[in-house]
């Protein structure tokens, strides 16, 4: 008699096409990241530090999220048509958005040349505009649909549904963490972002060690900044001897089951929180800065996000991403005037991150990135003077990580409406980031569901005119 029943049969049978699905876990590069060295006892570590097959120009990321889409006309993009035609409707300017707009509207913020490059900044930004040297513009960007949730996804994810892992999953997959003690991508938010959440810093398909680590950068205790790190039982030593049995019993457990991805992660995890309890408790503790640069940053939930950003990325994390808010945002739909308190929010502390990581020699390969999901509309929202949505043209802009500094890149029309000259997608902007920290875009693909997926899927051209 057949001493195998059915159901173990077609258990058998999974667990080898899992094993051939998974074989290259344990040694390929396309399952847990191209050139990990392997770890202890023959398995790869998904997280060791890794070279991209492009010399890097930089070596880790911040991006300073302006969720809700700042005004690139009232911001970064000086149009003055908006004044010469103030109150007409242009044909240019027929084109659909999310609400109904009407004529033009000038901006009420006034514009100027900065720094020895002349670039045009406004008001609202008199402090960023101190560092218009170190700032690369880029003012053709568009993406493809104008409404906050699938364009906060787009700039995340490179999809408009939420459904692909994050920009910060992907860097981490190609080129691993130089920190083992902290997440390797981390999310600052002084709350749960509002409109759609962890999926903007999900790790979707990717092994979940690749997973962002959301941070409530709110009213900061060193002490207590992620919930249940500390064991409050016991010493520090016993968690080592009792961390060391359960990871022994776990990879007894991953050996026959030849490499769960989902089991890969828990390991880790539970070896990063062990690490963080110290190590996280130390980054996070801004009374370990000077009173002089508290001073430069100035006080706010956003200000302490940008400390919090350089003090990470100088220990080893790889990708930093600061949210303008989790409930506030740059969605001046009644009044752009809504924008000055934005900028007022957000200026003093900018210009000192910049300052800071070039006073370090950070900035020369710490690639900061500011703007919003996209742009507002140069015509006024029916008889209010807001902006709508505009994901046909908008700015963001670019500082160190090799980056050319005191240039703009790329043109909207004369409203400011449509990019026209070098246009930008978001694809483009991944595929241009990615080079900078030493991946080739087209080359960084995760194979799952029968296809090989990258960040910018069939998409994205380097800009090599904005590479210093």
């Amino acid at each position: 008699m057949n001493p195998y029943s059915r159901r173990d049969l077609l258990k058998m049978m999974g667990a080898g096409l899992g094993t051939l699905g998974l074989a290259s876990a344990l040694g390929a590069e396309d399952l847990l990241g191209p050139g990990m060295p392997p770890a202890g006892g023959g398995r790869v570590d998904p997280l060791a530090p890794k070279a991209g097959s492009i010399k890097p120009r930089a070596k880790r990321l911040i991006h300073l999220f302006m969720n809700g889409g700042p005004s690139h006309v009232d911001t970064f993009d000086h149009k003055p048509a908006l004044t010469k035609y103030a109150g007409q409707r242009p044909p240019a300017v027929n084109l659909g958005t999310e609400r109904q707009t009407f004529n033009l509207f000038p901006s009420p913020f006034a514009f100027k040349p900065r720094g020895k490059s002349g670039i045009e900044i406004s008001d609202l930004f008199p402090q960023v505009s101190e560092c218009a040297d170190d700032l690369c513009v880029i003012r053709s960007m568009h993406t493809d649909i104008p409404n906050h949730e699938p364009g906060l996804l787009m700039m995340c994810t490179g999809s408009s549904l939420p459904i692909r892992p994050a920009y910060g999953s992907w860097l981490l997959y190609g080129l691993g963490s130089e920190n083992r003690n902290l997440p390797g991508f981390v999310v600052l938010c002084p709350g749960q972002p509002g409109v759609v959440g962890p999926q903007l810093w999900g790790n979707s398909f990717l092994p979940g060690v690749y997973q962002g680590c959301h941070v409530v950068n709110k009213g900061i205790d060193p002490g207590n900044v992620i919930s249940h790190l500390r064991n409050p039982a016991l010493s520090r030593q016993a968690q080592r001897e009792q961390l060391d049995l359960l990871q022994s019993l776990n990879e007894q457990h991953l050996a026959a089951r030849a490499g769960d991805p989902a089991l890969e992660a828990r390991i880790r995890s539970m070896e990063l929180a062990f690490g963080m309890q110290t190590e996280a408790s130390e980054a996070f503790d801004l009374s370990k800065e000077t009173q002089s640069t508290r001073d430069a940053y100035g006080q706010g939930d956003f200000n302490d996000g940008c400390i919090l950003a350089r003090r990470l990325v100088e220990r080893g994390v790889r990708v930093v991403q600061l949210h303008y808010d989790a409930k506030e945002n740059w969605d001046s739909h009644e009044s752009i005037e809504h924008h000055a308190g934005c900028a007022k929010r957000v200026d003093q502390p900018i210009a000192a991150l910049l300052k800071d990581l070039k006073a370090r020699g950070m900035l020369e390969d710490t690639l900061v990135l500011w703007g919003g999901e996209f742009g507002r509309t140069p015509t006024a929202e029916g008889k209010s003077t807001g902006r709508d949505h505009n994901h046909y043209g908008f700015t963001v802009w670019m500082a160190g990580g090799g980056v050319k500094g005191g240039m703009t890149y790329g043109a909207t029309d004369e409203f400011g409406f449509t990019a026209v000259e070098n246009r930008m997608h978001v694809h483009d902007l991944h595929a241009t980031m990615l080079h900078l920290m030493g991946l080739d875009h087209e080359r960084l693909t995760y194979r799952y569901s029968g296809r090989d997926f990258r960040l910018t899927d069939v998409h994205g051209k380097v800009a090599h005119a904005i590479i210093a």
